[in-house]
């Protein structure tokens, strides 16, 4: 992507200095590297911290000093770097809404706040482990992301490029335009009255939260934000999170039951439907045949 370092977000959160780990010592139960990754694809296909099944708890590390300030965040260049390019998009990504959403649903946008951690943190939606990789949360309306996750996301599920971080990000900013529109509500009431309906709502959900993430994505084409390549680049992080191809990793077959967020082509579907027209319209992903 084109873009430049110009200062870090006003809705950025960063918490790497609450750094908190998994406890894996003491009673819990170590675990090599290969079992590490089962655990991690497992807990990202299903949403659910499977670590814990470990035992040993978390570790909770220092707390905050009463006064709420914590210890300075301990970042290599590249790390920082990295912050300074989700900042960039999460400033590029909200700054669309908050012309789009307007001018196309007559509905004002608000913004979520970037939550960046490291291991483990408290949300409004309860605790929230880098083992279930980015997720917002629609009680506080924040986006929660520890930064390694785009390292498993390059060496672990072969989506590199920046465009492919970019993507997740604007995946997760989907999820608070579907809950500014009341789309988020309304699927999880109809689950409560449906719970056989749950995941086919979910993955509905997640597929429109893809096609937001193309409308964006359209965005900054037409701004000339985009270089050669970064097409493929987002088009292939969306490959690579699909239920499908999760389920063949962590468990070698696919139960297509059990899907929550779309397979490969579906993702890549929906991603490539906003990033084509460019209009939150096109993303009805709840009336379209799936």
């Amino acid at each position: 992507m084109r873009w430049s370092p110009s200062g870090r977000s006003s809705d950025l959160e960063d918490r790497r200095g609450q750094s908190r780990g998994l406890g894996m010592g003491g009673r819990g139960i170590h675990v090599g590297l290969g079992g590490a990754l089962l655990l991690l694809v497992l807990s990202l296909v299903f949403h659910q911290d499977f670590f814990s099944l470990l035992g040993g708890g978390v570790d909770t590390g220092p707390a905050p000093a009463a006064d709420g300030s914590v210890a300075p965040v301990q970042s290599s260049p590249e790390e920082e770097r990295l912050v300074d390019f989700v900042s960039f998009v999460l400033d590029d990504d909200q700054g669309m809404w908050d012309q789009l959403l307007p001018r196309t649903y007559g509905v004002p946008y608000q913004h979520a706040k970037l939550v960046l951690y490291r291991d483990v943190t408290q949300t409004g939606c309860g605790v929230g482990q880098a083992a279930t990789g980015p997720f917002y949360c629609p009680a506080d309306q924040k986006l929660y992301v520890d930064l390694g996750f785009y390292d498993e996301l390059r060496q672990r599920f072969g989506a590199p490029g920046d465009f492919a971080q970019a993507y997740v990000l604007a995946h997760e900013i989907g999820h608070n335009v579907q809950a500014i529109l009341g789309t988020d509500a309304k699927v999880r009431a109809a689950s409560q009255r449906n719970p056989s309906q749950a995941n086919a709502l979910s993955v509905r959900l997640e597929l429109q939260a893809d096609c937001y993430a193309g409308v964006w994505g359209h965005s900054a084409a037409q701004r000339d934000k985009l270089e050669p390549g970064d097409l493929q680049e987002g088009l292939g992080a969306a490959a690579a999170v699909g239920d499908d191809r999760l389920q063949r990793m962590s468990t070698g077959r696919v139960d297509a039951d059990s899907f929550t967020h779309g397979t490969s082509e579906q993702r890549t579907q929906w991603f490539r439907r906003g990033f084509d027209s460019g209009d939150p319209r096109s993303c009805d992903t709840f009336g379209a045949a799936l």
